[in-house]
């Protein structure tokens, strides 16, 4: 136990990090809810890691503009062809997205298979290196982040398919790189399904399940000297359910 090594350099870009995915991931998540498809955000998570794979298999330079490039590429194409199937055959969407989760990690693992750092690179893609985040790399994914969340809340999101389905192919590839694979995942789900029957104030609640879920999970990981990224998907577990309990209390309350 590590109680008294709480250093504020490393949890700061860490927390920052996650307020980041969380101001971001919260709303997607609402709509993936709402839209039924709960595995998108797995396959195009997966499908932006196997970009990021691919560049580094290419040689490109680590954090360069080129495995960027790459990456998003990957997911926009995912997308895309997300997109026309969700138009032209809509009873099996949930099924061609587990599949191309699928297809995606499988992808992976394949380029990854003469790679004797493959195992590692793996691990650190699915559940993330939160806590080597700098402040120096989360400033233009809070560029990105904030033009996101400005065209989000706009009126294109509500009437465009694919303009939901670029701006989550975007978020996703940047937020993979940030957390992993499975933090993604649960930033977009867990608060979301905690916040699902609220209709008033559902973001701001959102907000407080996911950033108080990064702030315990990345303090116990620190005091009892544990992986980051999995101790914080349990503590959004957490904090969904509490939040959940309460938000069903308040309801209940409201129509007593």
């Amino acid at each position: 136990m590590n109680g008294s090594i709480i250093d504020i350099a490393i949890l700061g870009p860490a927390l920052l990090a996650g307020v980041l995915v969380t101001l971001t991931h919260v709303p997607l998540g609402q709509q993936v809810l709402k839209r039924g498809i709960i595995f998108l955000d797995l396959a195009i998570a997966q499908i932006a890691g196997m970009g990021v794979i691919l560049a580094h298999s290419l040689g490109l330079e680590t954090g360069g503009w080129q495995v960027q490039a790459v990456a998003i590429s990957a997911a926009i194409l995912g997308v895309i062809f997300l997109n026309e199937t969700e138009k032209r055959w809509p009873h099996i969407q949930e099924a061609l997205i587990g599949s191309m989760f699928v297809l995606a990690s499988s992808g992976g693992i394949l380029l990854l298979a003469s790679n004797p750092h493959g195992g590692e690179q793996l691990k650190d893609l699915l559940i993330g290196q939160i806590l080597w985040v700098n402040y120096t790399q989360l400033i233009p994914v809070a560029i990105l982040y904030s033009l996101v969340l400005i065209i989000w809340f706009s009126t294109v999101k509500r009437n465009s398919s694919l303009m939901f389905y670029l701006l989550f192919a975007i978020t996703i590839t940047a937020s993979v790189q940030l957390v992993g694979v499975y933090l993604v995942f649960a930033s977009l789900i867990l608060p979301a399904l905690a916040i699902r029957n609220l209709r008033h104030r559902s973001l701001n609640w959102g907000y407080a399940i996911g950033i108080a879920g990064y702030m315990l999970g990345l303090l116990l990981a620190t005091v009892f000297d544990m992986p980051a990224g999995a101790m914080i998907i349990y503590t959004l577990a957490i904090t969904a359910f509490s939040g959940g309990v309460i938000i069903r209390y308040m309801t209940a309350q409201e129509f007593s």
